[in-house]
């Protein structure tokens, strides 16, 4: 019970260093920015002395390559779940779900959630208001300089994966022994509060590698915040690696199948979920900074 309360009282105080890392960023370094750009004295001196975030103003929401993709993200899932069947089915395991069984509920998902997705798009597509940015996007896009290292999609991976998934390392080798192992998992009130630093962590991160790929001028911002969120998934399926390895017992064919079938789907629900967070955080941070200054 102590380990579990370090562990939140660890992940708070790293909530609390980035809030005030924000907190900085909003009061200070974009107010300083905000009322220069906006200055009526130095816009006659604006054409030359514009840098940082304000320059790309007319291209930070161009829409980015493959935005279909952005919306949907798809991966087999249902092969890797087929795999697991049929590995299951070979050694007569108890695991594997009969024939019967998944032919239901492929019918189950052809008659209610085909139909139930084809009409929430047609309702999403007809209700759907046009998408309204604080700044018009030119024609031709203007070009990115080069960044550096440290702001390299890697190393933005690195950092928004690795800070969210250390604030839920401890909960999560106890819920693996759970799952894989004959522990018992029952304190749910503070995997909550895990669950709600661990959102918390993504945004904010989100919102403060965003600020500084806009300080380097690169406006390619989209699918670069999906992929700092999400990359804990990757973080997770590496632990999940680490636990079957070195702490558990399992082994044979059968057993590592499950296993790292079942790892791939959660680390994707990770990259999803994350993602998702990551993503609508950096987009609110965007629209909220280009709605305060003027533009042409």
């Amino acid at each position: 019970m102590l380990i579990h309360w370090l562990s939140v009282i660890n992940s708070l105080v790293l909530i609390f260093l980035l809030l005030g890392f924000i907190g900085v960023i909003l009061t200070r370094v974009l107010k300083n920015d905000i009322a220069r750009y906006n200055s009526l004295e130095a816009k006659a001196e604006m054409d030359v002395e514009e840098y940082g975030w304000k320059i790309i103003h007319a291209d930070v929401f161009r829409f980015p390559p493959y935005k279909n993709l952005l919306c949907a993200i798809l991966v087999p899932l249902f092969l890797v779940w087929s795999i697991q069947n049929s590995t299951a089915w070979i050694y007569h395991s108890t695991q594997a779900l009969p024939a019967t069984t998944v032919v239901l509920l492929l019918l189950v998902w052809i008659c209610c959630g085909y139909p139930l997705t084809l009409m929430g798009g047609i309702l999403g597509k007809n209700c759907a208001g046009p998408f309204e940015a604080p700044c018009r996007a030119k024609l031709i896009a203007r070009g990115v300089p080069p960044v550096p290292w440290y702001h390299s999609l890697p190393i933005h991976c690195f950092v928004g994966g690795f800070l969210p998934f250390s604030a839920i390392s401890v909960e999560l080798y106890y819920i693996f022994s759970t799952v894989w192992g004959r522990e018992q998992y029952t304190l749910y009130g503070i995997l909550l509060v895990v669950a709600m630093i661990l959102f918390s962590v993504t945004a904010s991160i989100a919102v403060v590698l965003t600020y500084f790929q806009l300080s380097s001028e690169d406006y390619h911002w989209w699918w670069k915040a999906i992929c700092t969120g999400g990359s804990t998934g990757a973080f997770v399926f590496f632990y999940a690696a680490f636990f079957y390895f070195f702490r558990s017992n399992m082994g044979g064919t059968l057993q590592a199948v499950e296993f790292f079938g079942y790892s791939i789907l959660t680390a994707y629900v990770f990259f999803l979920s994350l993602g998702t967070v990551s993503f609508f955080a950096a987009y609110r941070f965007v629209r909220y900074l280009y709605s305060t200054i003027k533009t042409d």
